[in-house]
């Protein structure tokens, strides 16, 4: 098979997806005609996909696509044929399902490490009562008023666009669009239109706290998923790479955006972002303890994996919701409606591995950038993320 015929199949195979389970693809942008076909077509039969997936694998090393290009689909029909063979009712170990998935082994995180975040938490929060419950105090006392919350994201998102077109030049045309959402399982999610566009929504269930927020604006637009986005757009998309016009969920496609994109913040702002962000809460007439956040943010990192931890409980260990929701209060100390949001988010057929890819993704690709020296060299990693085809195994 030559490799135009090959990607044009990979992406009519990933849009089939989206008529098993709505929102399955995150973001296309390839050529029109392809999504009309698959609207127009019969519902298609999940074990077909899986077969597809698995012949095109087959046929891959044949096609003569570059190393980088080959390596990208391979891994991505990997993901494909396992979400195909979940869709028609196969049983798979989660862990196997999570590495088909994301390119990644799992496993349970260290309490001991869950103990020692606990106790520099507590050092900076001093006074009585229970630890969570401190800790969800001081949260609500920084919850962004919710008639200035449209006015806070406006302010990061410019002053954040600005840092990031000075050091990673994006299309002029290039625009961000955010609202307020309610009734859904995460807290922010971009929607990308193609074009250098996105619509950035905010839920309106969680409130969103001061610390928060800047992290927020530059997971979902400046320097994280928009930026990305854009720069592959500008890039590989018009370089000829029409594979990375689709946008699929639970591929290693998902794992490596979201690394970036929890890195976001550090890489464009770096150390003294708390102070960043309190000088521009500061011009808006609001207070905020910079310094504080930042070092509970850094504390708080050795609770990375317990939210994962939640997941394999659940669906790798049989542990029911409720028990579940006992872990997530005790360890990371949130409240029981935080909890309860989380479980939902694990729960749900479609997200339910997606867990990992912020777990995993923020270890991976925050080791690999650490690796290099801080400043112009760790920088120039972070661009090679927003701009080349890389998956997990590549960055091991």
């Amino acid at each position: 098979m030559d490799p135009d015929s090959l990607v044009r199949e990979y992406l009519l195979l990933g849009l089939a997806f989206d008529r098993l389970e709505e929102g399955f693809v995150d973001a296309f942008t390839g050529d029109p005609d392809l999504r009309r076909r698959v609207e127009n077509a019969p519902a298609p039969d999940p074990r077909d996909l899986s077969h597809i997936a698995r012949r095109l694998r087959a046929e891959l090393p044949a096609t003569g696509l570059s190393g980088e290009r080959t390596r990208f689909l391979d891994v991505h029909l990997r993901a494909l044929d396992c979400s195909a063979r979940k869709f028609a009712g196969e049983d798979i170990a989660f862990v196997e399902e999570v590495e088909a998935y994301f390119d990644v082994r799992i496993d349970m995180g260290d309490e001991d490490a869950y103990r020692d975040a606990h106790r520099r938490i507590d050092a900076l929060l001093p006074g009585s009562g229970p630890l969570a419950e401190r800790l969800q105090a001081h949260r609500k006392s920084e919850v962004v008023p919710a008639d200035r919350l449209a006015e806070c994201v406006d302010a990061f998102s410019s002053a954040l666009r600005d840092k990031v077109r000075a050091v990673f030049p994006l299309p002029e045309t290039e625009t961000v669009e955010y609202e307020v959402v309610g009734d859904k399982p995460w807290s922010g999610f971009n929607y990308y239109l193609g074009r250098y566009r996105s619509r950035v929504a905010i839920n309106s269930d969680l409130d969103q706290h001061m610390s928060h927020l800047p992290r927020l604006i530059a997971h979902e637009s400046y320097p994280g998923h928009h930026t990305e986005h854009c720069r592959k757009e500008a890039g590989l998309v018009a370089g000829g790479h029409d594979e990375q016009t689709l946008f699929v969920v639970n591929t290693p496609q998902c794992l490596m955006a979201e690394g970036l994109a929890d890195l976001a913040l550090e890489t464009i702002v770096g150390p003294g972002w708390g102070k960043w962000a309190q000088d521009i809460y500061a011009d808006l007439g609001l207070r905020f303890d910079g310094e504080l956040a930042e070092q509970l943010h850094e504390a708080s990192a050795g609770l990375l994996s317990v939210r994962q931890d939640a997941a394999l409980l659940l669906h790798d260990r049989g542990r029911t919701g409720d028990e579940v929701v006992a872990f997530l209060e005790r360890w990371s100390l949130s409240s029981p409606e935080r909890a309860r949001q989380s479980l939902r988010f694990l729960s749900s057929p479609l997200w339910r591995a997606y867990i990992s890819t912020y777990v995993e993704g923020y270890r991976l690709l925050g080791g690999w950038l650490a690796q290099a020296p801080a400043g112009t060299e760790r920088v120039e990693r972070f661009r090679r993320l927003l701009d080349e085809p890389l998956v997990p195994s590549v960055l091991r």
